[in-house]
């Protein structure tokens, strides 16, 4: 199978995902595979390396290289769709969707070139930039042969949304470009909240659960890392006792090692799709305390791994407290381990997709 791996992203999960998507395609002998990613890209070279044909392509850093870039759009479109024509692609995968891939899709189905997206939230989060969101999906499912969803969460928006569309359903696997750390060899803070700070995510949650739990452990300590402004999200959390705030990007080479040194980590959601952070606890042996919305009750499975509670500061304040436990905690411990590593399996979901694709 010839597939064209399409990721114009810069950083973040959505490179991280495409990596390892890409690395165990690659190592596949039943599967041509070339790459279309930013020439910006956090991971550029790492792509480089993987030992298959990569086109570059110049995208932007911000607003300034956003306009230039524009103007340069058909030229880009037109790269893609020849990279695809010359390969003789039988999918290109978008494992991502970019600001210009509802104009790129359909020019691809037009083409006659089978375009199948990895849909990783069908909606826009409540209080993230919603501007013509409907539209770009529209756009980008109306072209689609298929599309991977990674969440049944996910799958029933986009089957409402586009009936009739053969659904590709994958788990959101662990993003370890560079395998699994190694064990800390003594736990840092007690509980760590990692991602960008933005009012789904339930912040002001935590909050209220962390000054709970206060009343009966009041030694605990907790970690709050991400891009964003915490006081917009949960005005009075860096003041509490046992808490610290770190509002800065966080690199791929960091996250592992920063997940790893945590004795649990919290979700604290309102609403998920999906979380990205999650599937990485979980192949780091770090058990997870997660609110039941979305799909996170999928991601929790069984729960073995971890605790899934309401979203409610007093049903959080109860599961960090246990937590707190030696036992318990040693017990969810092993069992989010056991999950992560079939989470940290690429080759498998490389399998199943190839499968889907065929």
């Amino acid at each position: 199978m010839r597939i064209l791996l399409w990721y114009w992203g810069r950083r973040g999960g959505g490179a991280q995902h495409a990596f390892c998507l890409a690395r165990a395609l690659a190592a596949r002998p039943d599967v041509s595979l070339e790459l279309s990613v930013s020439a910006q890209g956090e991971l550029a070279d790492r792509f480089a390396g993987l030992g298959v044909p990569v086109h570059f392509i110049n995208t932007f850093n911000g607003p300034a290289g956003f306009l230039a870039a524009t103007l340069r759009l058909p030229w880009i479109i037109g790269t893609l769709r020849a990279q695809a024509r010359a390969m003789g692609a039988d999918v290109v995968l978008s494992v991502m969707s970019h600001v210009w891939t509802p104009l790129a899709a359909p020019l691809l189905a037009r083409d006659g070139i089978a375009f199948v997206p990895i849909i990783h939230d069908a909606r826009p989060h409540p209080g993230d930039p919603a501007l013509l969101w409907r539209w770009r999906m529209r756009r980008e499912l109306g072209a689609a042969r298929a599309a991977v969803v990674l969440s049944d969460a996910v799958a029933q928006v986009v089957a409402a949304e586009a009936p009739g569309l053969p659904l590709i359903r994958l788990p959101l696997g662990a993003h370890l470009p560079n395998g699994v750390p190694a064990p800390a060899e003594s736990a840092g803070e007690d509980f760590l909240f990692f991602g960008r700070m933005r009012a789904y995510k339930g912040l002001d949650l935590l909050r209220d659960a962390w000054a709970l739990l206060l009343r009966t452990h009041p030694g605990a300590r907790l970690r709050v890392v991400g891009q964003g402004n915490p006081e917009a999200v949960a005005p009075g959390l860096a003041a509490l006792p046992g808490v610290t705030v770190e509002a800065r990007w966080v690199s791929e080479a960091e996250m592992p090692g920063l997940v790893a040194s945590a004795r649990a980590l919290v979700l604290p959601y309102r609403e998920a799709s999906q979380s990205g952070v999650l599937p990485l606890a979980m192949a780091c042996g770090v058990p997870v305390i997660a609110t039941a919305v979305g799909g996170l009750s999928e991601q929790m499975g069984d729960g073995a791994g971890g605790l899934l509670v309401a979203p409610e500061a007093a049903a959080l304040a109860g599961a960090m407290a246990r937590m707190l436990d030696r036992e318990a905690h040693a017990r969810m411990a092993a069992a989010a381990l056991r999950v992560g590593r079939g989470l940290s399996d690429w080759d498998a979901q490389a399998a199943t997709l190839v499968r889907a694709l065929a």
